[in-house]
């Protein structure tokens, strides 16, 4: 049995690419998925020819260009694409592996196997020689450099779940960590055991210790990394193994003072000879005390104890020496001199690893013509900006300018109050027009439908709701049917349906709210009918309800003076929305016609070849295509101060005007009467826009409680499945009680009980 321990594969399961890369190609690609069928096929080649085997050298190179290959992928597309990746714990093969949508997943466990691999090629060579010791030292490097690579390239881009049934500990940095510093303790460990056979530990004593010190430094390193892991790791590794390591750093660092001891004696320092065999024959025996109890392979405690034996010897010796002839001070421990590590072993990263693109091939890499996930989330991310700019920084933005003029215009009875000014008698055009806009929208038969509509749909939605809940009822009843049994045993329905409860409980409070707005817009309705009923009459009715007005000379001729200024400053205005529109007109056109496309394609075509390609790389292009909106921005900015100005002008003449004609009642009664119908108008806007979104509320409402009308009857099939289940397994029982003449009850399949004829006689 070899003195060095072999890392096993982790236990991978066969595994069926095709039908999730397909639907993920068809739901969030433009190519068809038949464009990418060779890929595919290539994909599930390569990984089937990564798994199983026998440890063989040829392997080395499957496992290098399948992980090439899979750099390429990860570039195209995102971790999560539906595909199921199950990996079994490197020392639990027959374990419940653990199961992630995790591409990163993949390739770690694909470069933790290659780093076993390494680790069982270097242990197939036979170290009783010198040529088989050196090619197993580079293997051994090898996969500490592939464990460092795993460690420092791989698991920081790997975001693994919290949950520990889902968290592959043996993926974990310190695990990695441990296993890498093991690996190139035992390359160390071939390097001195090498020396020893090739006879150069012969020629001088001189820095014979500093190989085997560096070898206890990398086993004492190996086993400090694991214990001080949090979570822990120490129960995931196999018994034996964690007091291999611990006697292979005591028995190192006893071969070290060992070493040094022989230096010390070609030196004449007979007492420092002493204090080294001292310290070598104390490593000595924690290493064989720690082999002994830790069940570790005979091949190590057989080492171990053949250097007690001899440290022992070696001090009665040196101690009986110096008692009869030297009579040297022997020196205490802490004053000797520490002994300086060589590390020969050196961690190999393979070209193959360091440099991927070179393991290719002809046919190029896998999804070439793909658009990397990193650069469609990209342009998925530009537009969504691009939009939500459009939408809330101009647009809306515009749009709140304008609600906020209107409602100052509002508060201060513009432009009725000058319209009424303007036009002593009749009806102003302002009015016609928005009069004639709700006769042509049949405003309050309009109104009455929607009403109609929304309580409708709102009747629907409870009655959704009722029919979920009736599932649940039906279900816990047919549960409650069997509870009389005894040897039933499962969970009530009021205890498994509690989140479903729950839910439900939840829908009500929104229909319950949702009552209460209705009800406010009906309020609204009913107020404000017979204004707006008016409003959608004929216009001499409308005309019969606004009286004219007369004014004196002197004051019209003041009042003149300062509605020529108002209407100035409100025609100011108008224009101001006007333009402002015409803008957002002009950015909407643009973001219709604005395609990233091609710049994030060709920005990407730089840096995907083999590299993980992230949307935040493309943020500067992003950036620079979002710049030609900011002189839309700049626009609606500008808008804003100018409206506050001329509001600010609007309010002062307002004032003036207002002072001018303070004595004239029957202007006043005109403009009270062109108030309420602007007024009706509004509220006509307002309700109508008020039930519209009732309407949309309820159809997006109907489409939540279909959902959970359907949760509720995937789940209550559930129940029935296992309530027959349960029962089935209730009659099997019952069944052996039963005459064998008597076939058992099976009325659950739509039989009925028969007696068997009785058996013929006998002869």
């Amino acid at each position: 049995m070899s003195n060095l321990l072999t890392i096993p594969f982790k236990k991978s399961y066969a595994l069926d690419i095709k039908e999730p890369v397909r639907n993920y190609l068809l739901h969030h690609n433009a190519a068809h998925p038949d464009a990418f069928r060779d890929d595919i096929a290539r994909w599930q080649s390569l990984r089937n020819q990564t798994l199983g085997g026998t440890v063989h050298v040829d392997r080395v190179n499957a496992a290098l260009s399948y992980h090439a290959q899979l750099l390429s992928i990860i570039s195209k597309l995102p971790q999560d694409i539906g595909l199921e990746i199950a990996y079994a714990h490197v020392f639990s093969p027959s374990s419940v592996p653990v199961t992630l949508r995790n591409l990163s997943f993949e390739r770690a466990a694909v470069i933790f196997n290659l780093a076993a691999l390494y680790s069982q090629l270097a242990a197939s060579e036979d170290r009783s020689n010198s040529d088989g010791i050196k090619r197993a030292i580079p293997y051994y490097q090898q996969a500490a450099g592939t464990f460092n690579y795993l460690r420092t390239s791989v698991l920081p881009k790997v975001a693994f779940s919290e949950d520990d049934e889902e968290n592959p500990l043996d993926l974990s940095l310190p695990f990695v960590h441990g296993l890498e510093w093991l690996m190139l303790a035992q390359a160390q460990e071939c390097w001195w055991q090498n020396a020893k056979l090739s006879k150069q530990l012969q020629e001088s004593t001189f820095g014979q210790a500093r190989s085997p010190r560096c070898a206890a430094t990398l086993y004492q390193s190996a086993i400090e990394t694991i214990h001080a892991a949090s979570p822990p790791i120490t129960p995931l590794f196999p018994n034996g193994w964690l007091a291999h390591i611990d006697a292979k750093r005591y028995h190192f660092e006893a071969v070290a003072q060992y070493r040094q001891s022989l230096a010390e004696l070609e030196g004449s320092h007979y007492g420092a000879e002493i204090a080294r065999l001292d310290l070598a024959r104390s490593a000595s025996k924690k290493a064989y005390e720690g082999a002994r109890r830790g069940k570790v392979a005979p091949a190590v405690v057989q080492d171990v104890q053949s250097l007690l034996d001899s440290l022992q010897k070696d001090f009665a010796r040196a101690e009986r020496d110096n008692y009869l002839i030297y009579h040297d001070d022997v020196p205490a421990a802490s004053a000797l001199p520490l002994i300086s590590p060589s590390d020969i072993a050196k961690p190999t990263v393979v070209p193959g690893l360091s440099n991927p693109d070179s393991l290719i091939g002809r046919e190029g890499p896998l999804f070439a013509d793909l658009i990397g996930w990193g650069a469609r989330a990209a342009i998925d991310i530009y537009n969504d900006r691009k939009s939500h700019l459009v939408q809330d920084r101009i647009s809306e933005a515009a749009q709140r300018l304008k609600d906020t003029a209107d409602e100052n215009l509002r508060e201060q009875n513009l432009p009725s109050a000058l319209e009424a000014l303007e036009r002593s008698s009749g009806l102003p055009p302002s009015l016609l027009q928005k009069a004639e806009q709700v006769r042509r929208e049949e405003g309050p038969a309009r109104i009455e439908a929607a009403l109609a509509d929304r309580d409708r749909l709102a009747r629907q939605d409870a009655v959704i709701i009722s029919e979920a809940m009736d599932i649940l009822d039906n279900e816990a009843s047919e549960d409650e049917a069997v509870r009389s049994d005894p040897s039933y045993n499962r969970a009530p329905s009021y205890e498994a349906n509690v989140e479903l409860v729950e839910k439900e409980r939840r829908f009500r409070d929104i229909l319950a709210r949702a009552a209460e707005s209705d009800e406010t817009v009906q309020q609204k309705w009913d107020d404000w009918e017979a204004s707006i009923i008016l409003l959608a009459g004929e216009e001499s009715e409308l005309e019969a309800v606004v009286p004219s007005t007369t004014i004196s000379s002197s004051q019209d001729t003041e009042s003149s003076k300062h509605a020529r200024l108002l209407r100035v400053a409100l025609e100011a205005l108008d224009t101001l929305h006007r333009n402002l529109q015409d803008f957002v007109r002009r950015a909407q056109s643009l973001e219709a016609a604005d395609d990233i496309h091609s710049r994030i394609v060709s920005a990407a075509s730089g840096l995907e070849r083999l590299a993980e390609v992230k949307p935040e790389i493309f943020e500067d292009v992003m950036d620079e295509e979002l710049a030609k909106y900011d002189k839309f921005l700049d626009e609606v900015a500008k808008a804003e101060s100018k409206q506050n100005e001329l509001l600010a002008d609007i309010k002062r003449y307002n004032d003036l005007f207002v002072q001018s004609r303070r004595e004239d009642s029957s202007v006043k009664a005109r403009e009270e009467a062109l108030r309420s119908l602007e007024q009706s108008f509004q509220k006509y806007r307002e309700i109508v826009k008020n039930l519209n979104e009732g309407i949309q509320f309820y159809n997006n409402l109907a489409q939540l409680f279909h959902e959970f009308k359907e949760e509720c009857k995937v789940w209550a099939l559930y129940r029935n499945s296992e309530l027959h289940s349960l029962v089935r397994s209730m009659e099997a029982v019952t069944v052996k009680d039963q005459p064998s003449n008597q076939l058992p009850p099976m009325s659950d399949w739509g039989f009925e009980e028969v007696q068997l004829p009785p058996p013929p006689p006998r002869r």
